[in-house]
């Protein structure tokens, strides 16, 4: 039993690919400006590739983020550090920048081992297209914080037909974890 009920239980070690989602604290709008959400990205995109971590999609908004990336082979063990690392270094820079220091900015993130392609592909899909489904841009390719301008750039065209293929709305109405 999780000692503390809001904190989610982190199942990371074996390597693969993993769906991670975070969140503000009390989902303020932190990331509010073209800058705040650029520090995020850079960081996360950053960190991620310093650690061997392969991102595969990734979408960032003003209150919460998504990732799909692959572990290195020594597995998914440092990815609570890793993130707490981004959480730390954005909220430190956001405090300075808004005159709060000591002000929580982030809340948690949860994880999920995708371990069967048509989870994969859903969640390539969902993650790539997150700011349509907010209603941010009529197109994903129109959102800067968002991979599906890389993904359609450096993708096959068969890749590309595939991912947007599979359905997101088994994952909408709750029929399996994001």
């Amino acid at each position: 039993m999780n000692s503390w009920p809001h904190a989610p239980p982190h199942y990371l070690g074996a390597a693969g690919v993993y769906m991670v989602t975070a969140a503000t604290h009390h989902k303020v709008h932190h990331f509010h400006s073209d800058q705040r959400l650029d520090l995020l990205q850079d960081l996360i995109l950053g960190e991620l590739e310093e650690q061997g971590w392969g991102l595969e999609a990734w979408s960032i908004f003003a209150n919460h983020y998504h990732l799909i990336a692959r572990s290195p082979e020594d597995g998914a063990g440092k990815l609570g550090r890793l993130l707490g690392k981004v959480h730390t270094l954005s909220a430190r820079d956001l405090n300075i920048l808004d005159q709060t220091e000591g002000r929580t900015v982030w809340h948690n993130f949860r994880e999920s081992h995708i371990t069967t392609s048509k989870a994969y592909l859903s969640r390539l899909h969902y993650v790539h297209t997150n700011a349509v489904h907010h209603g941010l841009v009529r197109n994903a390719t129109d959102y800067p914080w968002c991979s599906a301008t890389w993904f359609e750039q450096t993708a096959d065209r068969a890749r590309i037909q595939t991912v947007y293929s599979f359905p997101i709305s088994i994952l909408l109405q709750g029929d399996e974890p994001l």
